[in-house]
């Protein structure tokens, strides 16, 4: 038996999940967790085989919690399962040490299958997404410059961004120009669409 945690934010998403896995014959879905600061705790308490995770949770992300629960407890898989199909995504999840990246559209048998796939040591990618990753340029930018790009995204002022990131608005102004310029654009507004769109925030 495939012991599975689940970690969905919406409530329907997840109950719909959890039963659909539990009709499997080899699968149990024995944690379910709707916020990303409950994933590491959870897993050490119920020592799940693959962990399912999405990206946008409350609180930790589904690539932060993915790269604690690596940390913690080596022995369980972790597997993206999202919405966003991004090549930045895929890649900061790999980086991260998720072994699986699964788009939300696809079948629930191909799931089963993939959970099955990375509970007996193999990595299971969304192959259009592999291929869209390999095409893609890296992330060009440093954690603090994304930290930046993604606090000015609902058009914060620099101060603002310089007070919540506990930063000198001198330190924003240079980090926001290095993010423009590697990013290829005109200004910030148009780095962190570009960011956003490539999965890098």
């Amino acid at each position: 038996m495939i012991r599975v945690l689940l970690a969905e934010d919406q409530a329907m998403m997840r109950g719909a999940l959890a039963v659909l896995l539990d009709l499997e014959d080899d699968l149990e879905v024995v944690a379910q967790v709707a916020d990303g600061a409950e994933i590491v705790p959870t897993a050490l308490e119920v020592g799940p085989d693959v962990a399912l995770l999405d990206i946008e949770l409350p609180h930790v992300s589904g690539l932060e919690a993915a790269a604690a629960l690596s940390r913690a407890l080596p022995t369980c898989r972790v597997v993206i399962v999202t919405t966003f199909g991004r090549p930045g995504y895929l890649q900061r999840a790999m980086a991260a040490g998720a072994v699986g990246f699964l788009v939300k559209d696809g079948p629930i048998e191909g799931l089963a299958d993939a959970i099955r796939k990375v509970a007996a040591g193999a990595t299971v990618v969304d192959p259009e997404l592999a291929g869209q990753a390999l095409r893609t340029a890296v992330n060009p930018l440093t954690p603090r410059e994304r930290d930046v790009l993604a606090a000015g995204e609902n058009g914060a002022t620099v101060a603002d961004i310089a007070a919540r990131l506990h930063l000198s608005a001198s330190t924003v102004r240079n980090y926001l120009s290095d993010a423009i310029g590697k990013t290829g654009t005109r200004n910030r507004t148009e780095a962190a669409i570009l960011a956003r769109r490539n999965g890098w925030l």
